[in-house]
């Protein structure tokens, strides 16, 4: 993981977000609500600016931080996104309806899991972020990468857990259960037949899955 002066290095350089961004920050520090850390989404939004992706799918909008800011910085792109907590759900619409983006934006409200028929009528999808409960990121790759174009992208956040995932010995057993089910879904990507997977150690650890493509 990137160490915090350098860290802070790079936040001091960065733009400045609009005002309705930072409105957003606050107030998920307030409510204590996870969003990207900002050199974790520079990262993923530089890459996504590579990639240009016609169409992507977030499973996990929180309060609509990343909708936003993907939005922001692919004005052709057209994204949807799913949310199952009905008071973070709320607070996104909220904060959707004061963007100039939201018309790219599609909130979907409910389990992602439970989804897959209205996920669906927006694809397929060049791109998918996964950035929602941990435990279940097999099954959202499995249920959704079928709905990938030809050189579809799945993007995954928080994979290294703030360095747990490297950690030998966790004494609480909640997040210990939750840094094995991290690791055995990155072990499972890495060897995955279908996919070349990167894990970059910026923000909380994005992990980048490209299909390899047809095979003769």
């Amino acid at each position: 993981m990137i160490n915090e002066q350098v860290i802070n290095y790079i936040e001091s350089i960065t733009r400045k977000r609009s005002p309705l961004l930072e409105e957003m920050k606050q107030y998920a520090e307030e409510h204590h609500v996870p969003i990207m850390e900002l050199v974790g989404i520079e990262a993923l939004l530089g890459i996504l600016s590579i990639q240009q992706p016609a169409r992507i799918l977030e499973i996990g909008t929180a309060i609509g931080y990343s909708a936003i800011r993907m939005a922001e910085s692919l004005p052709g792109t057209e994204i949807t996104t799913i949310e199952r907590d009905e008071e973070r759900y709320g607070a996104a619409q909220a904060f959707l309806s004061r963007s100039e983006h939201s018309s790219r934006i599609h909130t979907l409200f409910g389990d992602a899991l439970e989804l897959q028929e209205e996920v669906e009528k927006y694809g397929p999808y060049d791109a998918i972020f996964i950035d929602a409960a941990k435990g279940q990121y097999q099954k959202f790759f499995d249920l959704y990468s079928a709905m990938l174009s030809g050189n579809g992208v799945v993007y995954s956040d928080n994979v290294l857990f703030k360095g747990l995932v490297a950690e030998e010995e966790i004494e609480q057993k909640r997040i210990r259960n939750m840094v094995k089910k991290l690791q055995k879904y990155n072990a499972w990507l890495m060897s995955h037949e279908d996919y070349e997977t990167a894990i970059l150690p910026v923000g909380d650890g994005i992990a980048i899955s490209k299909k390899r493509g047809d095979r003769k």
